[in-house]
């Protein structure tokens, strides 16, 4: 997950569109799709590999921002005959379209992820499928791989069921318009039905020690020529679309532990000196976190409107890192199995026309079902796969920080010489009067170096502005 997810609107565009495209060149950020890749995107795109099976008898919908079109998920939800739910969960096919060692795949492999800056992103396939023909666009009728989850009265997921069918999606709603049409009741039963299987699937997170963070998008606005924080806070709507999400990737993680092959999204357990520094700055943003008080209980108090807790909540996100991918075949269960966050095994699959590993945990599930052999272009490249995804993500990680920085200094440029209110959430062990500071208002984390003394690790300090550069993404604080 990102720490931070940050777009620009507004005028606040213009003074950082060149220091983002300064840091897209820096990063060597793919640029534009080479030829061979993009000419066979549009053969794919005219002569996909269809299914035998047909399921566009189905009404599918799928949530996504309003301005979303690369649509990896559509879903359907039903009650059963004698209690309980079905989940039907279409995922983009995008092997359908893309041939293994041809020039969409080797690009793909190049690119791992799709990249996310505030004002664009550079997307893992060439549109004419991410956007076009693979996406899951109301109206379109696409390959997709299905799942049908069939839970009990509880939420439980009692059976799973994963195939290759034809579907077609027939509404794009978003987040806002779900959660209206629920709350007012005029919601049609496959969209109603999302509360009460999202609510189960969230009491069963918090039995089994999971945890979902509410993570409010951060807006950068201009207003009267200075830049001011906005957050959106997560709708419940959001949530309970996760646990969808969340629900077929434990399935998956599940059905490739049962067959001996598969790739596995971990996360260890958070080490002490993470979660000593993230009360630290609960402290500093003024969050009541009572010593008895489990780190995953506390997140299920926090409201994402309220400024403090939207803050904290980005900071929670820090206790995250360490997830990596775990391949394994032939039978050889890895030791480690569990992702932390979900408390559970879990996998990466239903996100395929963003993220590379989707694409191989979809064919592991459909040979894990079916009780077939897995292709041998997916056994070839799960060896190397885990480092792939590793090499992606801390490029997105690194695109995210950047980003962050640069936004950060944005909003603070016309403010150097300025004295801030700031607690200190971190020191230098080998440099005691350097560290981090957690601002109060506005909520950011940056540097503080500097000062005569040894800084006050949890204690309030007053700081003064220093430097904030967006064209160098630095933003940096001395002790009043």
């Amino acid at each position: 997950m990102p720490r931070r997810q940050l777009r620009v609107t507004g005028a606040a565009e213009a003074p950082l569109r060149a220091a983002l495209r300064a840091l897209r060149t820096t990063l060597d950020v793919p640029d534009a799709f080479p030829a061979d890749a993009l000419a066979e995107a549009e053969r794919a795109a005219a002569t996909p590999r269809l299914p035998d099976h047909d399921a566009t008898d189905i009404p599918f919908f799928t949530i996504d921002p309003p301005t979303s079109v690369d649509l990896d998920q559509a879903m359907h939800l039903s009650r059963r005959e004698g209690g309980g739910y079905r989940v039907r969960y279409a995922i983009a096919d995008v092997a359908a379209y893309v041939t293994p060692g041809g020039a969409i795949d080797a690009e793909a492999h190049r690119r791992v992820a799709t990249l996310y800056f505030p004002d664009e992103k550079v997307p893992l396939h060439p549109t004419a499928l991410s956007e076009g023909a693979a996406s899951l666009l109301p109206g379109q009728v696409c390959p997709a791989v299905l799942w049908t989850i069939d839970l009990d009265g509880h939420g439980r997921a009692e059976h799973t069921d994963v195939r290759r069918a034809l579907v077609r999606s027939r509404a794009k709603l978003d987040y806002e318009g779900v959660q209206r049409a629920i709350d007012d009741g005029t919601a049609e039963e496959p969209v109603s039905l999302l509360r009460d299987v999202g609510t189960l699937r969230e009491r069963l997170e918090a039995d089994r020690g999971g945890i979902s963070l509410n993570v409010p998008e951060q807006e950068i606005v201009e207003r009267d020529g200075t830049y001011e924080l906005a957050y959106r806070a997560p709708l419940p709507a959001d949530g309970w679309n996760a646990q969808i999400s969340l629900l077929t990737g434990m399935a998956a993680a599940q059905l490739m532990i049962d067959s001996g092959t598969g790739i596995l999204r971990t996360l260890p357990t958070a080490p002490d000196g993470a979660v000593g520094r993230l009360r630290r700055t609960a402290k500093a943003l003024r969050v009541d976190w009572p010593h008895h008080l489990p780190y995953a209980e506390l997140v299920r108090t926090l409201d994402p409107r309220q400024p403090h807790h939207a803050a904290f909540l980005q900071e929670c996100t820090t206790l995250l890192r360490g997830a990596g991918y775990t391949a394994f075949s032939g039978g050889e269960i890895p030791e480690h199995t569990l992702h932390a966050a979900v408390a559970a095994p879990y996998a990466h699959c239903t996100a395929p026309l963003r993220r590379l590993v989707d694409r191989y945990a979809s064919e592991l599930c459909l040979a894990a079902c079916a009780g077939a052999g897995v292709p041998q272009w997916v056994l070839a490249a799960l060896d190397e796969l885990p480092k792939e995804m590793a090499e992606g993500t801390r490029r997105g990680n690194m695109v995210e920080r950047e980003c962050v920085d640069i936004v950060e200094a944005a909003l603070l440029k016309d403010r150097v010489g300025e004295l801030f209110d700031a607690v200190v959430v971190d020191v230098k062990d080998r440099e005691p009067t350097a560290g981090t500071v957690q601002l109060t208002d506005p909520a950011i984390v940056a540097r503080v170096e500097g000062g005569p003394a040894e800084l006050p690790l949890g204690e309030r300090l007053r700081v003064r502005l220093t430097r904030a550069d967006p064209a160098t993404a630095k933003v940096r604080f001395t002790p009043a």
